[in-house]
């Protein structure tokens, strides 16, 4: 069974750095693109980062660029999420996406790019 498992998340102090890690297993991980999407309360699901199968290519939302960065290890299975200098406006539940593609033209950037998702992990950020 496939399954995505989110760790990391907790308090944070503005201006602080904090990594999500996301592991993955069940399914050939090196040939799916992966995404970061985050909900806060009473809003939708937004995305924030996605990256194609190799971790060549890169996409972020406005929102976050320039302070956040997504990578992947392909041998550890795992995709992470480093959030530097974190606002109070990104707090939310953070999840893990994967997709049935590779994402070589450009990894998904909506929701329905993406199959598998993970249970979420919150994260605060205290100002």
């Amino acid at each position: 069974q496939v399954r995505l498992i989110e760790s990391g998340g907790g308090l944070v102090q503005a201006g602080g750095t904090l990594r999500l890690s996301c592991a993955a297993s069940g399914r050939t991980f090196s040939t799916s693109a992966m995404g970061w999407f985050r909900q806060a309360p009473g809003k939708e699901r937004e995305f924030v980062a996605s990256i194609n199968w190799s971790g060549s290519m890169a996409y972020y939302a406005d929102s976050v660029k320039g302070r956040f960065t997504i990578s992947r290890d392909n041998a550890k299975r795992t995709v992470d999420l480093q959030k530097s200098s974190p606002k109070p406006g990104d707090a939310a539940v953070y999840y893990c996406a994967a997709s049935p593609g590779r994402g070589n033209e450009r990894p998904p950037v909506y929701k329905d790019g993406y199959d598998i998702w993970g249970q979420g992990a919150q994260v605060n950020v205290s100002s």
